[in-house]
């Protein structure tokens, strides 16, 4: 098989960033694969087996008519537009539309509450929101409180007071005359789920997300213009950006889009056996969740291969998943500020529980508290090398916090906030948030390290491992358990899984204490929120 990268090192030597003074992703490259009027983009299909084909050129137009809705609304490039949607072919065309016409998009999940939609309207001051009825019975609860909205636009059905996708973009011309975005023009905003606080706006330009995602679509996610790539993510965070958008559409590879209001593990198993997907991008959650299924009762002949982002992904999951597809499950690094960071690229010798090797265009490092690069096996802060010369595919700043912005650099560097340590052959090795890491006796433990023992055995679907307070030791390790179908909380149980751990990671990294859960809190991303049940821990929560 020919891989978009067959030599790492001679790539990573010889890669350099090209960017134009003006850059638009909807006019240079949607339009440019929209030349071939039956060059496919996307087949999307519903839960009923509704299945819609579109072509580049089907996109192209949708936005453009689109656009001219917007502008008739008065809507103006730098104006910011929420657009809340589930996977609506929609949600793909407003994206473009909005880029074409130089509006800033601020994506959000459909689990916003109204409280949190009114959070972001205004902290953004945006114009206009476009999104479902579910969403607009949210929005119209705070709406009076959101005086900057001019605009509403509605998909699937009309609406009281809101303007109707389907028709307004029916009647609207088909002439729009793409934006001149410059390069450093901002172009999209989101709202990042931290660990802590309130969200931030991490604000990106018309060149650090789509021309820095070309890095993302060409070598880790390996696609060519006639794969037919499946992104298993929610449209309201950054993942989408990456692998649901701008990654496989600047490589002119068509999406295959499942729209349902769940994850469904067989029916998901069931679609990959019927369509010719061929590359796919999941959470190590729901790779988590489809190794639990009987993989044996299903077929994978076009699939040949497979991503996973978010947070590392536990290596006998990796195991289970290659037996039964044939395909690696490829870890890959980056944050909602960033591109990919770091990738276990296809051409890579692969290390099960390694996040890969530096993605080409960025100077990836572990430092420490001066700047300094640390020497292999020593763990420190990850960081971007950003002087003298700053990649592409960084964000430009928090927008409206420049103090936010200013903490997340030391000295040459951009910092993610993420702790590793870097092995002899360049392999980076995640250790955990900067302020995950677990203290006791003197002992420093990162808390996937243990729930990464905990995954691998058979009674545990998903755990979250975060200090407890103990008098003698400071802090101890504490893991909170879902446990797999069949399995039942015992203290017989307790006392396996301890030694389970202790067996498979070094005997004082097991936690000592253990509590069955029936859910985890997770940020809008599908991230686990240790901070929620470290405070709950310490009684700060």
């Amino acid at each position: 098989m020919q891989y978009n990268m067959t030599d790492y090192d001679k790539e990573y030597a010889q890669f350099k960033w090209e960017v134009p003074e003006y850059f638009n992703f909807a006019g240079q490259v949607i339009d440019k694969w929209a030349q071939d009027p039956d060059k496919p983009a996307m087949l999307w299909v519903d839960d009923a087996g509704t299945e819609i084909k579109k072509t580049f050129a089907d996109i192209s137009r949708a936005s453009r008519k689109l656009a001219n809705v917007m502008a008739a609304e008065g809507i103006k490039q730098g104006d910011v537009v929420i657009v809340i949607l589930p996977r609506n072919i929609e949600w793909w065309e407003t994206f473009t539309a909005c880029i074409r016409m130089g509006a800033v998009i601020a994506p959000g999940t459909t689990q916003l509450t109204s409280k949190d939609i009114e959070y972001r309207v205004n902290k953004s001051e945006a114009v206009c929101i476009v999104t479902n009825h579910e969403i607009a019975a949210k929005f119209e609860e705070v709406a009076d409180k959101c005086p900057s909205i001019k605009t509403r636009i509605i998909i699937e059905e009309p609406r009281d007071g809101w303007i109707f996708y389907t028709d307004a973009v029916e009647a609207a011309p088909e002439q729009f005359e793409t934006a001149k975005t410059r390069s450093d023009d901002n172009c999209i905003v989101y709202f990042t789920s931290g660990t802590t606080g309130f969200p931030k706006m991490a604000l990106h330009t018309h060149a650090s997300y789509p021309i820095g995602h070309q890095v993302t679509g060409r070598y880790w996610l390996d696609l060519k213009p006639d794969d037919l790539h499946w992104n298993v993510s929610d449209t309201g965070w950054a993942k989408a950006a990456w692998s649901s958008y701008f990654g496989p559409w600047n490589m002119g590879a068509a999406q295959f889009i499942h729209h349902t209001d769940r994850f469904d593990p067989q029916k998901t198993l069931e679609l990959l056996s019927k369509y010719p997907v061929t590359t796919m991008c999941g959470a190590p959650t729901i790779y988590r969740m489809l190794v639990l299924q009987d993989l044996s009762a299903y077929k994978f002949p076009h699939l040949r291969h497979c991503v996973g982002a978010g947070e590392p992904l536990n290596p006998e999951i990796i195991d289970v998943w290659k037996k039964a597809t044939g395909c690696i499950i490829r870890d890959g690094y980056g944050q909602t500020e960033t591109v990919l960071l770091c990738g276990s690229f296809p051409c890579l010798e692969p290390r099960f529980g390694s996040m890969g090797k530096p993605t080409p265009g960025f100077h990836l490092a572990v430092i420490d508290e001066e700047g300094n690069e640390l020497p292999a096996g020593t763990e420190g802060d990850i960081a971007v090398k950003v002087k003298p010369e700053r990649p592409v595919g960084l964000f430009k700043e928090y927008w409206k916090e420049p103090e936010k912005t200013a903490a997340t650099y030391r000295g040459d560097w951009y910092l993610t906030g993420d702790r590793a340590y870097v092995d002899q052959d360049g392999y980076f090795w995640f250790v955990g948030r900067a302020d995950d890491v677990i203290l006791t006796s003197g002992y420093r433990i990162g808390p996937f390290e243990v729930e990464s023992a905990l995954i691998e055995h058979p009674a545990v679907a998903e755990s979250a491992v975060v200090a407890s307070p103990d008098e003698t030791r400071g802090e101890v390790v504490k893991a909170f358990i879902i446990l797999a179908p069949g399995y039942s909380p015992s203290d017989e149980l307790v006392r396996q899984l301890q030694e389970h751990v202790k067996k498979v990671t070094a005997p004082y990294k097991y936690p000592r204490k253990i509590e069955f859960v029936d859910a985890l809190p997770k940020t809008v991303s599908g991230k686990i929120r240790r901070v929620e049940l470290r405070d709950k821990e310490w009684g700060r929560g």
